[in-house]
Protein backbone atom coordinates (compact mmCIF):
# COMPACT_ATOMS: atom_id res chain seq x y z
CA UNK A 1 0.00 0.00 0.00
CA UNK A 2 1.35 3.43 -1.03
CA UNK A 3 2.09 5.75 1.62
CA UNK A 4 0.64 9.03 2.25
CA UNK A 5 3.56 10.77 1.09
CA UNK A 6 3.83 8.91 -2.31
CA UNK A 7 0.30 9.42 -2.88
CA UNK A 8 0.51 13.03 -2.62
CA UNK A 9 3.65 13.43 -4.70
CA UNK A 10 2.31 11.06 -7.54
CA UNK A 11 -1.13 13.80 -7.17
CA UNK A 12 1.26 16.55 -7.18
CA UNK A 13 3.44 15.55 -10.45
CA UNK A 14 0.07 14.69 -11.93
CA UNK A 15 -1.18 18.58 -12.08
CA UNK A 16 2.37 20.45 -11.64
CA UNK A 17 2.53 21.05 -15.20
CA UNK A 18 -0.76 22.45 -15.76
CA UNK A 19 -0.41 24.66 -12.03
CA UNK A 20 2.82 25.90 -14.19
CA UNK A 21 0.90 27.10 -17.35
CA UNK A 22 -1.51 28.45 -15.03
CA UNK A 23 0.84 30.76 -13.01
CA UNK A 24 2.48 31.75 -16.18
CA UNK A 25 -0.91 32.36 -17.66
CA UNK A 26 -1.62 35.12 -15.25
CA UNK A 27 1.29 36.65 -16.45
CA UNK A 28 5.66 36.38 -17.95
CA UNK A 29 7.16 34.99 -14.87
CA UNK A 30 11.19 33.85 -14.62
CA UNK A 31 11.78 30.69 -12.67
CA UNK A 32 12.71 31.18 -9.04
CA UNK A 33 9.63 33.93 -8.68
CA UNK A 34 7.89 30.72 -10.21
CA UNK A 35 9.29 28.32 -7.46
CA UNK A 36 8.34 30.74 -4.78
CA UNK A 37 5.16 30.72 -5.17
CA UNK A 38 4.80 26.73 -5.71
CA UNK A 39 6.76 25.93 -2.56
CA UNK A 40 4.16 28.30 -1.17
CA UNK A 41 1.35 26.17 -2.30
CA UNK A 42 3.23 22.74 -1.09
CA UNK A 43 3.40 21.72 -4.85
CA UNK A 44 7.25 21.32 -5.22
CA UNK A 45 9.73 20.71 -2.98
CA UNK A 46 12.47 22.92 -4.37
CA UNK A 47 13.21 24.57 -7.23
CA UNK A 48 15.35 21.65 -8.67
CA UNK A 49 11.91 19.51 -9.80
CA UNK A 50 10.95 23.11 -11.68
CA UNK A 51 13.43 24.04 -14.37
CA UNK A 52 13.28 20.37 -16.08
CA UNK A 53 9.78 20.88 -15.92
CA UNK A 54 9.87 24.59 -17.68
CA UNK A 55 12.40 22.95 -20.12
CA UNK A 56 9.91 20.29 -21.28
CA UNK A 57 7.04 22.69 -21.29
CA UNK A 58 9.73 24.83 -24.01
CA UNK A 59 10.87 22.00 -26.16
CA UNK A 60 6.86 21.26 -26.65
CA UNK A 61 5.88 24.03 -27.69
CA UNK A 62 3.86 25.06 -24.62
CA UNK A 63 6.24 28.00 -23.50
CA UNK A 64 8.34 30.85 -24.96
CA UNK A 65 11.18 32.40 -23.09
CA UNK A 66 12.57 36.01 -23.08
CA UNK A 67 15.97 37.57 -21.00
CA UNK A 68 16.07 40.30 -19.46
CA UNK A 69 18.43 42.33 -17.42
CA UNK A 70 18.14 42.58 -13.91
CA UNK A 71 19.59 45.43 -11.60
CA UNK A 72 20.19 42.34 -8.76
CA UNK A 73 22.66 40.47 -10.28
CA UNK A 74 22.10 37.82 -13.90
CA UNK A 75 20.36 38.04 -15.93
CA UNK A 76 16.59 36.64 -15.84
CA UNK A 77 14.69 34.23 -18.40
CA UNK A 78 10.91 35.14 -18.62
CA UNK A 79 8.39 32.54 -19.41
CA UNK A 80 5.22 33.36 -21.11
CA UNK A 81 2.58 30.86 -22.69
CA UNK A 82 2.42 30.35 -26.83
CA UNK A 83 -1.22 29.55 -28.29
CA UNK A 84 -0.59 26.36 -27.58
CA UNK A 85 0.61 26.52 -24.08
CA UNK A 86 -3.25 28.34 -23.63
CA UNK A 87 -4.83 25.65 -25.75
CA UNK A 88 -3.52 22.97 -23.20
CA UNK A 89 -4.41 25.00 -20.31
CA UNK A 90 -7.67 25.93 -21.55
CA UNK A 91 -8.29 21.89 -22.03
CA UNK A 92 -6.63 21.29 -18.85
CA UNK A 93 -9.35 23.08 -16.88
CA UNK A 94 -12.17 21.99 -19.25
CA UNK A 95 -11.49 18.33 -17.59
CA UNK A 96 -10.53 19.15 -14.43
CA UNK A 97 -13.93 20.50 -12.40
CA UNK A 98 -15.89 17.78 -14.01
CA UNK A 99 -12.97 15.07 -13.21
CA UNK A 100 -12.46 17.04 -9.38
CA UNK A 101 -16.45 16.46 -9.09
CA UNK A 102 -15.90 12.93 -10.08
CA UNK A 103 -13.88 12.19 -7.57
CA UNK A 104 -14.64 14.12 -4.58
CA UNK A 105 -18.47 12.08 -5.37
CA UNK A 106 -16.72 8.25 -5.45
CA UNK A 107 -14.91 9.56 -2.25
CA UNK A 108 -18.20 10.32 -0.84
CA UNK A 109 -17.64 14.02 -0.34
CA UNK A 110 -20.54 15.31 -2.86
CA UNK A 111 -23.97 14.42 -2.39
CA UNK A 112 -25.03 15.11 -6.04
Amino acid sequence: MPSDDRVTTNLRKGVLEFCVLARIASGDAYGFELARELQADGLIAGEGSLYPLLARLRTGGLVDTRTEESTSGRPRKYYRLTPAGHAQLAAFRAAWVPLRDAVDHAMGERDD
